[in-house]
């Protein structure tokens, strides 16, 4: 069973990395901001509370997605595995999250960590031409990665010496091939 974190600054690809790598080893893609989206439709108790929040115009506090995720993976984890997409962000939340692994008896975490030169990541990211991606709010998202989620990854290089380091740059298939070699290691 596969059990696996993707990470990477934004507009490395892991969101499409983290789509491929479900389709062809049957995994649970658990991207948070789909299944945040998911519980405010639904009308869950958790999606109702984070609706009031997000209307509020703020962002939801970490014992809310923790209990998204939580459900999220109680509910839908297939035979093959899962893998996280958009968690943990913070290091409070990869400590949350490994008392959820702890409970469910995940013990084989492999995080993949996709990387990119930061100049092709503001190239990737402007051509996608979305109106909050010019250059200075890309420069900023990307030291708010530094600061608050590239700690994670060195929690789970010293916890568990898990962290598989891949090159993000060149055709997303090609980088898929990468991925799925490596984890066959």
């Amino acid at each position: 069973m596969y059990q696996l974190i993707i990470f990477g600054i934004p507009g490395v690809g892991k969101g499409t990395q983290a789509e491929l790598i479900s389709e062809k080893l049957n995994l649970f893609h658990l991207s948070t901001g789909e299944f945040l989206r998911k519980a405010i439709a639904d009308k869950t108790d958790l999606g109702k509370k984070a609706k009031e929040i997000v209307e509020g115009g703020c962002l939801v506090p970490d014992d809310i997605m923790i209990g998204i995720v939580k459900e999220a993976l109680e509910k839908n984890i297939t035979a093959g595995g899962f893998i996280l997409d958009g968690f943990p962000r913070t290091l409070e939340q990869a400590a949350a999250l490994d008392k959820i692994f702890e409970q469910m008896n995940f013990k084989n975490l492999r995080v993949l960590h996709l990387t990119v030169h930061q100049d092709e990541i503001v190239n990737r990211l402007i051509k996608r031409g979305r109106t909050d991606d010019n250059e200075e709010i890309i420069l900023h998202r990307l030291r708010v990665y530094e600061s608050s989620t590239k700690p994670v990854i060195d929690y789970y290089n010293s916890k568990c010496n898990c962290v598989i380091e891949i090159d993000g740059t060149g055709e997303i298939e090609e980088i898929n091939k990468k991925i799925l070699l490596l984890l066959q290691k």
